[in-house]
């Protein structure tokens, strides 16, 4: 059965929490990033399109600002080689984000991957404000902004073995619904207790090795508590 690698982007194919950085720059004093704005989410209390929203209304930027930020971002250089490697085998590599089109976009094409699928919040530019819009909610959780578990159903209606490749919180539907999890940082942490089967990973040649050499163990369960175009914002070929 050929795999699907979904990938987060901000701390994943990125090693830098881009949406964050770009919060805190463009909010007075950082406050759209600060502990006590982020509590609520962390704590289940409200969901990631309610905190991307309420985040935005802090926001003022025009987008040349935006991406003038953003460009001095990169990505993990393994990832072009690990993504160019999984679809020479058959397999699909698509990137699913609860950050930002603009962004997104821009890196990947500058990286030479724009024709990877990717799925992302679309954020509108305005004389200065900014206005988030979320894809359609009607297969995901409804709290998440672009629903990475709602991705992870899709490929697997295509007939393709879901693997989900994260680092956060926001990773954490997509981690319940994937087939197999390759996980760092805080989605590492709540995997482990959570009891959700999970394979560590460093960067993107650990995903190399571990995932393309098939060593991530055998598939789970989906949604089990061990184990399609894409909507919203995207580009390439779902």
């Amino acid at each position: 059965m050929p795999r699907a690698f979904l990938c987060d982007f901000d701390g994943t194919v990125s090693p830098s929490d881009i949406g964050a950085a770009f919060a805190r720059r463009f909010s007075p004093e950082g406050e759209a990033e600060s502990p006590a704005f982020l509590a609520r989410w962390m704590s289940g209390e409200m969901g990631h399109r309610d905190l991307t929203a309420a985040q935005c209304a802090l926001l003022r930027v025009t987008r040349e600002e935006a991406l003038d930020f953003t460009r001095g971002f990169g990505l993990d250089p393994h990832f072009a080689p690990f993504a160019r490697a999984a679809e020479a085998q058959g397999d699909a590599v698509a990137v699913v984000s609860e950050g930002f089109d603009f962004y997104v976009r821009d890196l990947l094409e500058r990286a030479g991957l724009g024709d990877l699928p990717w799925s992302a919040n679309t954020l509108r530019f305005d004389t200065g404000a900014v206005t988030p819009e979320f894809p359609p909610a009607s297969d995901g959780c409804g709290r998440c902004g672009n629903c990475k578990g709602g991705h992870a159903r899709r490929w697997r209606a295509r007939g393709f073995e879901v693997v989900l490749v994260g680092d956060g919180l926001s990773d954490r539907c997509g981690a319940r619904a994937a087939d197999r999890v390759l996980a760092r940082r805080d989605l590492l942490a709540w995997c482990r207790r959570e009891g959700l089967a999970v394979t560590p990973f460093q960067d993107f040649a650990d995903v190399a090795r571990v995932a393309l050499a098939a060593a991530a163990g055998p598939p789970r369960a989906a949604g089990s508590a061990l184990g399609g175009a894409l909507g919203g914002a995207s580009g390439g070929e779902a």
